[in-house]
């Protein structure tokens, strides 16, 4: 199975170059696209990477993540987040070939307690949120085999994320204030990148719908226990104090309720909701190897 990816250098692209390369996705023969081969900025030259070869499935793992810098760059959020997944979708659908496309939590409002699920009503705070929500959109009109995931809090060994800030930050002071507000569910980049082959493996086999679908780790926590957490199985003696959302002002929004329901993909893909504890465990054995 050749599987073009765009993206290479990502949290989640760069666990997908790993995970591709282990015996679960042995048969999947990825190409990954990093920017200097593909640029988002530029949507037709992706279509045209897509229409250039013989593909059975796409993932697009590319992505403008930046969501304070948006707020003042949305033209380029829009481009990279909306305009180029909608040239993607259209280039896949004309050939008949899946397509997986990651998008975010920041689609939704953040309110109430209940978890999302994918048919709710969405509302994006900020310019992030609006350009991953006109990406969806551009999935759903070119009306081809697709699969929308969205995720949440997402964090590895790679990139810039919550973990490798805390753990940063907690080699360098004695306390922190953490938001103690915002709840959702922390997602190892590496079971994301798993998720994504299935779900490219499923839909080019024809052993499961399109559709949009919701992947984020378990159980639901605040960022500030989650704090605690990682100082924990680091060793780290950082005390932490619980703060309001309006304590950390940030440019942009973020939501106050980032749970997401989960159990369409398991129905319908088999795909389980991963135990951020085991994914921490696994990324600080990376980062903190114990002697």
């Amino acid at each position: 199975m050749r599987i073009l990816v765009f993206g290479r250098t990502g949290q989640v692209a760069t666990e997908l170059v790993q995970q591709a390369e282990t015996p679960a996705f042995e048969t999947m023969k990825p190409i990954f696209m990093g920017r200097e081969a593909a640029d988002l900025t530029n949507p037709e030259a992706c279509a045209e990477a897509i229409t250039g070869s013989d593909w059975d499935a796409v993932i697009n793992a590319a992505a403008y993540t930046a969501v304070d810098a948006a707020e003042t760059d949305e033209a380029t959020a829009q481009l990279v987040n909306g305009t180029a997944p909608a040239a993607m979708a259209r280039a896949c659908a004309d050939a008949g070939i899946p397509l997986v496309h990651i998008s975010t939590d920041y689609v939704f409002d953040g309110s109430g307690t209940n978890p999302w699920r994918p048919g709710d009503a969405t509302g994006p705070l900020g310019a992030y949120g609006r350009s991953k929500l006109a990406g969806e959109q551009g999935l759903r009109a070119a009306s081809g085999p697709h699969a929308i995931l969205r995720t949440a809090w997402v964090f590895s060994a790679n990139g810039t994320n919550f973990v490798k800030t805390m753990l940063r930050l907690g080699d360098e002071r004695d306390a922190l204030s953490i938001v103690a507000d915002q709840v959702g569910g922390p997602t190892p980049a590496a079971d994301i990148a798993a998720a994504c082959l299935t779900l490219a493996g499923n839909l080019a086999s024809g052993a499961g719908p399109s559709g949009t679908y919701h992947f984020a780790g378990t159980p639901d926590i605040t960022w500030a226990d989650f704090a605690r957490a990682i100082f924990a199985k680091s060793g780290i003696r950082c005390a932490v104090t619980d703060i309001s959302t309006s304590a950390f002002p940030t440019a942009a929004a973020r939501p106050a309720n980032s749970r997401l329901d989960c159990s369409d993909i398991t129905r319908d893909h088999g795909i389980a909701r991963p135990d951020w504890d085991a994914g921490l465990n696994r990324v600080l054995a990376t980062l903190r190897p114990r002697p």
